[in-house]
């Protein structure tokens, strides 16, 4: 499979979502965001704010779970939702956000994998490109770390950050990516980092969930 990357971005916010730059976002609504949406619009904003009508493949692991949690303690608490929170916890929130604020009709997909939720929506992305290469895609993967009451342990790696990716036919770089079947130790980092190592390295693999994810730089 072809990755023909146009642009980058990448947001990995140290001070909390007072970092992101979401400028280009009404302040009304910039109030409502939580740091996830935020760093969502800032990516996409940097690589396809010039785009029009460029379709959106967004996954997250974990999405906005300190929103459903909030709507999760209010149901306990027998109190009424509040429906703009409802709104800003699905998982497709950001990408519909991005298309109004962009005033952009093309489709938008949102894709949730477990761990494999980065390599499974790239993978997406670029099954949509070739399926329709005079359309350019934006792909996004942002997520936050589980909440320390969650228990479960994270990857190394999964602090908060979301990575930007146009693919566009006028393309600077192009990675080829794989994958197979795989039975033996997972990798220990996010899958992620691992395609930011391919990046400024020229080839990384990434192993978990029963494949194996090989990216190469052209």
């Amino acid at each position: 499979m072809i990755i023909p990357i146009a642009r980058y971005f990448v947001c990995e916010p140290e001070n909390g979502s007072s970092a992101i730059d979401a400028g280009f976002v009404p302040a009304m609504l910039r109030r409502r965001l939580g740091m996830l949406a935020k760093m969502t619009l800032q990516v996409a904003q940097e690589c396809a704010h010039d785009v029009p009508e460029v379709r959106f493949v967004y996954a997250s692991r974990h999405g906005e779970l300190k929103r459903t949690t909030m709507l999760l303690e209010s149901i306990c608490a027998k109190e009424e939702l509040s429906p703009t929170l409802f709104g800003l916890s699905v998982l497709n929130a950001s990408p519909g956000l991005f298309s109004m604020l962009q005033k952009n009709h093309a489709p938008a997909t949102a894709i949730s994998a477990g761990v494999s939720s980065f390599a499974c929506g790239l993978l997406e992305a670029a099954l949509q490109f070739a399926e329709k290469p005079q359309q350019p895609v934006l792909y996004v993967y942002a997520d936050e770390p589980l909440p320390s009451w969650h228990g479960e342990q994270e990857l190394p790696g999964c602090e908060a950050h979301a990575i930007g990716l146009l693919l566009h036919p006028a393309a600077e770089i192009v990675i080829t990516s794989d994958f197979s079947a795989w039975e033996g130790v997972s990798s220990d980092e996010a899958p992620s980092r691992a395609f930011l190592r391919c990046l400024s390295d020229g080839e990384a693999v990434w192993r978990g969930e029963g494949r194996a994810w090989r990216w190469l730089k052209q």
